[in-house]
């Protein structure tokens, strides 16, 4: 994976700083798909969905900054993007195959 410096994202200072921190999913777009490592952290699901919603106006929000979008637009086409592929019903689960823990690569 190559992406230059200036786009890498990076940990916030305040979570770094929180023992307690937990990441929960990472996300790429790879070969023309979305691409996901997940953690089920929550015990309740509805709480993920939170976090969703919750990424989504943070979302729309770099939309407006980075490139210009009225941010209430893009926290409208974030959320008709979303109710699509739930419409569709059509995403199914991959998972790859993950190292045996302990295991050195």
């Amino acid at each position: 994976m190559s992406e230059r410096e200036e786009h890498q994202l990076k940990t916030p200072e305040s979570v770094a700083a929180d023992e307690g921190a937990i990441e929960i999913i990472r996300m790429w777009w790879s070969r023309g798909e979305p691409v996901m490592s997940v953690k089920p952290a929550f015990n309740d699901p509805a709480k993920f969905g939170e976090l969703l919603a919750i990424a989504a106006r943070h979302m729309a929000h770099g939309y407006a900054v980075r490139h210009g979008h009225d941010e209430k637009q893009a926290y409208n086409r974030i959320l008709q993007g979303m109710s699509e592929v739930i419409k569709s019903d059509n995403v199914r689960t991959v998972a790859e195959p993950t190292a045996p823990t302990g295991s050195v690569q």
